[in-house]
């Protein structure tokens, strides 16, 4: 069962989807899927290119930016570069959501976009403890 959780009106993040999660995506009028889990990181785990051949199959934008531990540079600016061009709200997910959520959230805090207090906040609204993991 799909557990979307709503961070913005742009961005919602999830714990691991299925490709039958999809469905209730487009339903939701989600446009772009980003997928920050690496392949192989559990078994049993949806491997990259199928999510992307189920998102494509519903009309949804695929991403895949892994994330190991903490977000890079290049994966910060890539998922900025995503959220920029999307044509309408963005689900990404991990393995919990704490990475897609955390990549997102420092992109917003470097770039000025957001203050630390507000992302601090609006991660606690989506069940995630951001307070240790944004600049000050």
């Amino acid at each position: 069962m799909a557990d979307f959780r709503r961070v913005t009106d742009q961005l919602s993040v999830s714990p691991q989807i299925r490709e039958q999660d999809l469905d209730e995506a487009a339903a939701q009028g989600f446009r772009t899927i980003i997928n920050n889990r690496p392949d192989d990181e559990e078994p049993g785990q949806p491997s990259s290119s199928q999510m992307e051949a189920a998102a494509q199959a519903r009309g949804l934008a695929y991403v895949h930016i892994p994330v190991r531990g903490g977000p890079t540079a290049e994966q910060v600016e890539g998922v900025r570069r995503v959220m920029e061009q999307a044509q309408g709200p963005v689900l990404a997910f991990c393995r919990s959501g704490t990475r897609s959520i955390v990549t997102w959230a420092v992109g917003e805090a470097i770039s000025g976009e957001r203050e630390r207090e507000e992302l601090v906040r609006l991660g606690r609204d989506a069940g995630y403890d951001l307070s240790g993991v944004l600049p000050a």
